[in-house]
C-alpha cells in the first residue's frame, strides 16, 4: 500500500516520478487567471485563522458542506469561525475521491507542515497548528505568494475599476511578483441584467465618454482598455452561457442598445444580436492590442433562486449547461478570421462533453502568431480533478498538440490555492510517464523536459508575452 499523499503522490511510474521531481516540481508558477483580491496583496493581509483562508468565499467547499447536510448557519451564516471549521473538517473526512480532499491536504502539508489527515477528531489539533502558523511573518499574503514560487498573477477586473491596488503594488519595489489586471467586461455586455443602465453610467464616468449609443459604448471600452494596458494588462476574460453567433447590421445593434438604455424589455434574440456584436468588437480590439481572449462558457448560473436572493451570485448554486454548440463557436471565430482579426484565444467549456468538439474547432483557426494560437483551456471548475484534467489533456493530445498547451491556473479566491498547480503537474507527469513506460513515446528526456516544463510554465510565458 502506498503511503497517504507522500512525495510520490499520484506518480505511479518511475518515469512519472523523474518527470515531476526533476522538472515540473521546480519551475515557477504563472497564475494567468484567478479571482483573488488585489487589495489583500497591496495591504499584505495577515489572516486571523484558517477559516478565513479556507471558507471565506470558497463556494467549492460550501457546496460540499451542503451535500453533507450542514446548516447554512455554519457555511455562510453567523456561526463563529471555529464552529465553521469543525463542520468543514467533518465534511472533508467524507470527501473520498473529491479533489477538495487532495487540495486541502496539499495545502496543510505545504503551508502548515501537517502530514496527518483532517477530520472531526483532528480538527482542534489542525485549528491550533494552522492559526499559530498564520501569525508567523512568512504567512502574510505576499510571503505566501513568494514561497509558492509564483512569478506573475492576473486578477479579474471590471472595466470601470480604478485599479488603485494594482498601481500600489506596481509602485512597491519591495514586492517583485507581478500582479496584473485582467479585463472582464461582462457587466458591459449583459444588457439583460438588472441594473445595466446604472452600470453604463458608472462606465461612462470612468471613461469620460458619454455612452448613449453602441458606438459610444465601444469608444468608452477602448478608452478603458488603454488605461488597463498602461498597467500591464494583456489578457481578457469573458463568462458566457455559450458562444453565440447572431450577426446583424449596425443599425439593428444600435436599436437594441437604445431600447435597453430606455428601460425597455429585450427579447432573447435581441440579446444574442447585441452580445455577438459586442464580442466581435472587443475581440478585434484584442487582436489590435495583441491581448489574449479567454472565453469561459457552458455554465448555468444561480439556479436556486431563493438562495440567490439571500446570498447573491458565486455562492455555489451554478451547474453545467449542456448547450454549447460548436458550430456557433466556429462561426464566431470565423467572423474574426475572415478579416484577419482573430486574437489569440483560449476556450474553456464547463461541460466535459465538449472536449473533442473544442479540439476540432481549434485546428481550423491556428496561426503563426503563437504556437497553439487557439487553445483549449485547462479543465475548469467542475472538471479540475484528476479525471477531468486527464480527459482534457488526452483529448487535446489526440486531436492537437498537447506540447503547446498553456497549462494550469487556479481560478481561485484563495491564496493557498497554488498547490493546484502542483496537483495538475503531478497528473500531467503521470499521464506522460505512463505513455513512455507503455512504449508509446521514447525515453527522450531532453524532449520530455521541454514538454513538461513548457506545459507547466514556459508555454504560458511565451503565449501571453509576459515580461519577466
Amino acid at each position: 500500500m502506498k503511503p497517504f499523499m507522500d512525495k510520490d503522490f499520484l506518480l505511479s511510474t518511475e518515469t512519472a516520478r523523474k518527470l515531476f521531481h526533476e522538472y515540473a516540481e521546480h519551475v515557477p508558477i504563472i497564475d494567468y487567471h484567478c479571482h483573488i483580491n488585489p487589495q489583500e496583496i497591496a495591504e499584505d493581509r495577515r489572516f486571523e485563522n484558517i477559516t478565513q483562508v479556507w471558507l471565506g468565499g470558497d463556494h467549492y467547499k460550501w457546496r460540499l458542506m451542503r451535500a453533507n447536510g450542514v446548516d447554512e448557519y455554519y457555511i455562510t451564516g453567523n456561526a463563529d469561525d471555529r464552529e465553521k471549521f469543525q463542520k468543514w473538517s467533518e465534511t472533508l473526512a467524507k470527501a473520498i475521491g473529491n479533489p477538495l480532499y487532495h487540495w486541502s491536504h496539499l495545502e496543510l502539508q505545504r503551508y502548515f507542515g501537517y502530514t496527518g489527515y483532517l477530520n472531526g477528531d483532528t480538527a482542534e489539533e489542525v485549528w491550533q497548528l494552522c492559526n499559530a502558523k498564520l501569525q508567523q511573518d512568512d504567512m502574510t499574503v505576499r510571503n505566501i505568494i513568494r514561497r509558492s514560487n509564483v512569478k506573475l498573477i492576473c486578477t479579474t477586473d471590471d472595466p470601470a475599476d480604478s485599479l488603485e491596488w494594482h498601481k500600489m503594488i506596481a509602485e512597491d519595489q519591495s514586492f517583485d511578483v507581478k500582479v496584473l489586471p485582467a479585463w472582464r467586461p461582462d457587466k458591459a455586455m449583459n444588457l439583460e441584467k438588472p441594473g445595466y443602465t446604472e452600470y453604463i453610467r458608472t462606465l461612462s464616468a470612468a471613461s469620460g465618454v458619454k455612452i448613449d449609443s453602441f458606438r459610444t459604448l465601444k469608444e468608452a471600452l477602448s478608452v478603458r482598455m488603454d488605461y488597463f494596458a498602461g498597467l500591464g494588462c494583456c489578457v481578457s476574460d469573458h463568462a458566457l452561457e455559450y458562444i453565440m453567433y447572431a450577426p446583424a447590421s449596425e443599425d439593428e445593434v444600435e436599436k437594441v442598445f437604445a431600447r435597453s438604455l430606455n428601460g425597455e424589455s429585450i427579447s432573447r434574440g435581441e440579446e444574442m444580436i447585441f452580445k455577438t456584436a459586442f464580442m466581435q468588437d472587443v475581440a478585434r480590439e484584442y487582436h489590435r492590442r495583441n491581448w489574449v481572449m479567454q472565453l469561459h462558457y457552458g455554465c448555468k448560473r444561480d439556479n436556486h433562486t431563493r438562495m440567490y436572493g439571500q446570498l447573491g451570485p458565486d455562492t455555489g448554486y451554478d451547474c453545467i449547461n449542456n448547450y454549447a454548440p460548436s458550430d456557433q463557436t466556429a462561426d464566431f471565430l470565423n467572423s474574426l478570421a475572415v478579416s484577419d482579426e482573430l486574437p489569440k484565444t483560449i476556450l474553456y467549456s464547463l461541460n466535459p462533453n465538449d472536449n473533442e468538439a473544442i479540439c476540432s474547432v481549434l485546428g481550423c483557426f491556428q496561426g503563426t502568431e503563437a504556437a497553439g494560437k487557439i487553445q483549449q483551456g485547462s479543465a475548469w471548475w467542475f472538471n479540475d480533478h484528476k479525471t477531468g484534467m486527464t480527459a482534457q489533456m488526452v483529448s487535446l493530445a489526440n486531436l492537437g498538440l498537447l506540447s503547446n498547451f498553456v497549462g494550469m491556473l487556479t481560478d481561485s479566491r484563495s491564496f493557498l490555492s497554488y498547490t493546484r498547480h502542483e496537483y495538475f503537474r503531478r497528473i500531467l507527469c503521470d499521464l506522460i510517464g505512463g505513455w513512455v513506460e507503455n512504449g508509446e513515446y521514447p525515453e527522450d528526456y531532453g524532449t520530455l523536459r521541454e514538454i513538461v516544463c513548457g506545459i507547466s510554465y514556459e508555454n504560458a510565458l511565451k503565449y501571453f508575452g509576459f515580461d519577466l
